[in-house]
């Protein structure tokens, strides 16, 4: 079997279970909409500029989303054992590990494509950003944390207490592309030029392009310990 078609059989796999029950997608949908609406009450957008406070509003809902997409991505290897399995399958682990990546990334994706927007309407915001750089900003700051999350929801999938420390490692460890996020994201929501922010975009490929070549070299140890 190829490594890509390894790649894509297991995001596959994820995707096609979510397929049949629809519970993952309308789990986080529902976490990061209960976001936006409690914001919107805590502070009143008629007098806050949208501009300064929403990039942090939304990337707070696609966050915390994407933490339960990540934690329930390796739920179902826990409670059924399939570490073990993955173990003993003829293929390249880290090819495991990015379809997983990739599964999250098209999850996370879904939420955001519909949250983005009921925010704009909600928040009653005229987006005047150019819609490619706003979709690849969204891609290049989700497959970053989805990339480092994966991992470490790898490390401690076998671990007692693996959903209290999954959020403990990864926050600290997400803290860079988290900021490169908000920061492109509010100069978008400004309508600012590209010069004005391509150094944070340059950060959020630089880390999706460290995380990723780490987590491949560094997989099958994960997945050993």
């Amino acid at each position: 079997m190829s490594y890509w078609r390894a790649v894509l059989l297991v995001a596959g796999k994820d995707l096609r279970v979510e397929w049949r029950s629809r519970e993952q997608v309308v789990t986080l949908l529902f976490f990061a909409l209960l976001v936006l609406v409690v914001f919107n009450f805590a502070f009143d957008f008629t007098i806050i500029d949208f501009v300064t406070l929403g990039p942090g509003v939304l990337w707070v809902a696609f966050i915390f989303s994407g933490v339960l997409a990540i934690s329930r991505s390796f739920q179902s290897e826990r409670e059924q054992d399939r570490i073990q399995g993955i173990l003993l399958a003829p293929i390249d682990r880290s090819a495991f590990y990015l379809g997983k990546v990739a599964a999250t990334v098209l999850f996370m994706a879904a939420v955001e494509a519909i949250l983005v927007p009921i925010a704009v309407v909600m928040f009653n915001f005229r987006f005047s950003g150019r819609i490619g750089l706003a979709i690849l900003a969204l891609v290049l700051n989700t497959v970053g944390f989805a990339a480092v999350g994966t991992l470490f929801a790898a490390m401690t999938t076998r671990t007692r207490r693996g959903e209290l420390l999954l959020p403990l490692l990864l926050f600290p460890a997400a803290v860079p592309v988290a900021l490169a996020a908000v920061k492109t994201t509010n100069h978008l929501f400004a309508g600012h030029p590209f010069e004005r922010y391509a150094s944070w975009v340059a950060l959020s490929a630089a880390y999706d392009l460290i995380f990723l070549a780490a987590a491949v070299l560094l997989f099958d140890y994960v997945l050993e310990e």
